[in-house]
């Protein structure tokens, strides 16, 4: 019973980090129906931007991850506006190969900044810390930290989406972009706002993945991978429904390597399948949201 409890535990922690991964990506499609395939790489990005502010510039890690935070919503806001735009349409197919073929270059100009090399970000006494619970299950401290920010993100996008300007302005793009010009709703700039927040999203993403583990410039795929099953897992565009989703991959990755450490990511793929299977649509397709 102590193991099931443990593995359940720790499977939501893990669950956090895959919900901030994927919560930009939500975000994005929820308001312009775009999947973007680099996001997993501009989480990679992100860390290593906050692994430039520590070792080259000698900022604080928090004070660096501030700055990657800004700096990705900046450079979210111009590709969409400079770049995406030109590709958002009816046909679906453009702008999936701008996104791929952005993944190819920030992949290829990390290596040649940064090498292959494995990098890790450093959080000091945070990455060792634990809360004991009794019964031989203790909590991580950097766990439990990425988990109550994925919590606080998937609250703020919630707040901004329904009690904002700025969120009516997103849903009626949503809805119908066309209408939503009419009415005079700048849609390019619009869109822009949305992928510099979800790029700001993907820069703490970036955080919790290099204090947690080694990263180097080809394990974004991956991320975008996990991302991608979290959101379609909660049900495309619902939030709350991406944090749900990661949580079901982190149970059922820390469930597989209970049994056999080789199973970890096979069982987070088996999960996607089976929800895929029985709820099409999600577990909280936006619909009902």
């Amino acid at each position: 019973m102590t193991t099931v409890l443990d593995v359940i535990i720790q499977g939501i922690l893990l669950g956090g980090l895959y919900a901030l991964f994927a919560a930009g990506l939500s975000l994005i499609f929820g308001v312009m129906r775009l999947v973007n395939l680099a996001h997993g790489d501009l989480i990679v990005l992100a860390a290593f931007i906050i692994l430039a502010a520590v070792a080259f510039v000698g900022l604080p890690l928090p004070l660096a991850a501030l700055v990657a935070v800004m700096a990705m919503f900046v450079v979210g806001f111009v590709l969409q506006f400079v770049i995406l735009n030109r590709a958002i349409g009816a046909d679906i197919l453009p702008p999936l190969l701008m996104t791929f073929g952005m993944s190819i270059i920030v992949q290829n100009g990390l290596l040649e900044v940064f090498s292959a090399d494995s990098r890790r970000l450093n959080a000091g006494d945070l990455e060792t810390a634990s809360l004991p619970l009794g019964g031989g299950i203790a909590i991580g401290v950097m766990p439990l930290i990425t988990l109550a920010a994925a919590i606080a993100v998937i609250v703020l996008l919630n707040q901004v989406f329904y009690r904002t300007a700025l969120g009516r302005a997103f849903r009626a793009v949503s809805d119908d972009p066309s209408v939503a010009q009419l009415m005079g709703i700048d849609n390019r700039k619009l869109f822009a706002i949305a992928m510099g927040i979800a790029l700001a999203v993907a820069a703490l993403a970036g955080l919790f993945l290099g204090i947690r583990a080694n990263f180097d410039p080809t394990i974004g795929p991956a991320r975008l991978i996990f991302a991608f099953e979290a959101v379609i897992i909660g049900g495309l565009g619902s939030l709350w429904g991406t944090l749900a989703g990661g949580i079901v991959i982190g149970v059922a990755q820390t469930a597989g390597a209970a049994i056999n450490p080789e199973w970890q990511i096979l069982a987070g793929h088996v999960a996607f399948l089976l929800v895929l299977v029985l709820r099409p649509r999600g577990l909280f397709p936006r619909a009902t949201d």
